[in-house]
């Protein structure tokens, strides 16, 4: 998979769940990018969900990621990895990203 976002970006990762036996469906996690890992392949997305930070990790070569889609790219961010993002309320987080 081609990596053509970086830490800050807000992006949709489209992630095919499978529910019981034969079920499947396509599940939408919205959020920051806050780590990207090249060792691992992997990197990391954080969302605020009813005032609950969740974060997520998904890996690149993963078979059940659909797709990957930039919603808002940012220039502001100077880090690499966004880890004091944590501690940020959403209104701060937000300007931080620009």
């Amino acid at each position: 998979m081609e990596i053509n976002f970086r830490a800050g970006d807000s992006v949709r990762v489209y992630q095919r769940i499978t529910e019981g036996q034969a079920k499947t469906r396509v599940q939408v996690f919205e959020g920051v990018v806050i780590a990207l890992n090249r060792h691992s392949r992997s990197f990391t997305v954080r969302k605020m969900s009813d005032g609950v930070g969740v974060e997520r990790i998904f890996p690149f070569d993963s078979p059940w990621i659909e797709k990957i889609v930039v919603k808002k790219r940012t220039s502001s961010v100077r880090r690499a990895k966004l880890y004091y993002s944590r501690g940020l309320t959403p209104k701060e987080m937000v300007s931080v990203t620009g």
